[in-house]
């Protein structure tokens, strides 16, 4: 029965509340792993962590992109226009 901190056991982390919160949680993550020498457990666990942000972080980028699109489809006008 080894640290408290190992991922055993525990539910899935919560979504992040934003795209800026879950990209400094990843970035810290990605410090701490690269930084530390971690039990194999914890380096398991921080993967699955990071593959869950990273798919926040990317279906809230496309989120954003389709809006832009949306936007420049119905509302925007090239700036190069006659």
């Amino acid at each position: 029965m080894g640290k408290g901190s190992s991922g055993k056991g525990q539910t899935p982390a919560a979504e992040p509340e934003s795209y800026e919160k879950a990209l400094a949680e990843l970035e810290a993550l990605v410090s701490a792993m690269e930084g530390a020498q971690l039990p194999l457990d914890d380096l398991l666990a921080g993967y699955r962590r990071g593959a869950q942000l990273l798919q926040f972080c990317r279906a809230r980028l496309q989120a954003v992109e389709q809006q832009v699109k949306v936007l420049e489809r119905g509302q925007l006008e090239p700036l190069n226009s006659p």
